[in-house]
């Protein structure tokens, strides 16, 4: 059994990570990290886990963890895994970082992005970008995976293929995102109160959104150069899910089978991301729960430009299930163990 610690277990996305490792059928939690919440129940704090765990919250300590598990989850704010993090720990145990702290490479961009001082940069060379689909091989022999972002994972997993086949000017790339109001987190804020968010729609972070750079980074990869790219989320008022909608303009003529054949090449083989059938758009619903991705293209001739849809649930694919594909893949599992679990609907 896989010895797994999670920090930050009472947040949504440790939540999701206690319970997909607990029905998971080779690892066990043996710590349930939270500062807030040390010497409490963790069912007392997400009553769904009533009787089903008898465990205590303890303190946010990363190396006495390390002595106890085999994988550390940080589903902590940025700043903290880098804080943390050292030599003695990687020595002990493998880490998967939910937070940004290890996604972007460059050390420059993240200071200027999320306003804070980078406090392990030395490991950012070894880091693993955590993107199961597009780095499987290299999560496999990683100690230490950066856990992707839940809008750069749709929005990267929709426009891949498109860009790596230098099908559209990577430039011209506009992404519209929707997420539900668990993307923001569990703590008290004003604009996530019931009455702010209900009955409203809302864009935020208009052109400096801290995941801009890290969608234009791992897209750069598959152009072969720089993007740079348009990016607007949006708040709903749904608990789960993101929906990506990006536009491109095409770079030479292609039909919109030829366009599909090339999404086919790159997706049909992969568990966890669904090609829908031609004309059926994506909608959260249907992957609610579920660690799957649902993409689908449409070309428009009119304009020459190509749209490109995907949902998927951002506490999952979106955080703690990729987590969990991504330890599946560094401790030599099947990539989808645990990880089974069919959309639920309504």
């Amino acid at each position: 059994m896989i010895r797994a610690g999670i920090i930050g277990a009472t947040g949504y996305a440790g939540g999701e990570l206690a319970r997909l490792l607990l029905g998971h059928p080779e690892a066990e939690i043996v710590w349930y990290g939270s500062r807030s919440y040390a010497g409490e129940p963790y069912a007392s704090i997400y009553q769904n886990f009533f009787q089903i765990t008898d465990a205590q919250c303890l303190e946010d300590k990363m190396e006495e963890l390390a002595s106890e598990a085999d994988v550390i989850f940080t589903a902590t704010p940025q700043g903290f895994c880098a804080s943390h993090i050292n030599e003695e720990i990687l020595k002990k145990a493998k880490v998967i970082d939910l937070s940004a702290d290890f996604r972007l490479k460059d050390v420059k961009i993240y200071e200027e992005w999320y306003k804070i001082q980078h406090k392990a940069p030395e490991y950012l060379p070894e880091a693993v970008y955590g993107l199961c689909e597009r780095n499987r091989e290299q999560v496999r022999g990683a100690r230490l995976t950066a856990n992707p972002g839940c809008y750069p994972t749709c929005s990267i997993l929709s426009l891949y293929p498109l860009i790596k086949e230098g099908l559209a000017d990577p430039d011209s790339i506009i992404i519209d995102a929707k997420s539900g109001t668990s993307g923001a987190g569990r703590g008290a804020k004003t604009d996530n109160l019931f009455c702010e968010v209900n009955e409203n729609m809302k864009a935020y972070g208009v052109a400096s959104h801290r995941h801009t750079p890290e969608i234009e980074e791992q897209l750069g990869y598959a152009a072969g150069r720089p993007v740079t790219l348009t990016f607007t989320p949006h708040l709903v008022p749904m608990n789960r899910g993101i929906l990506v909608t990006a536009y491109a303009t095409l770079t030479k003529s292609i039909t919109e089978e030829e366009l599909r054949e090339v999404y086919r090449k790159y997706y049909e083989a992969e568990f966890f991301v669904r090609l829908l059938p031609e004309g059926v758009c994506p909608q959260t619903k249907w992957v609610e729960g579920s660690n799957f991705v649902d993409v689908n293209v449409k070309l428009d001739p009119r304009t020459r430009r190509v749209i490109v849809m995907g949902a998927m649930d951002n506490l999952v694919k979106g955080a703690a299930g990729q987590a969990v594909q991504n330890m599946n893949l560094m401790f030599g599992l099947k990539e989808n163990t645990g990880l089974l679990q069919i959309p639920m609907f309504p």
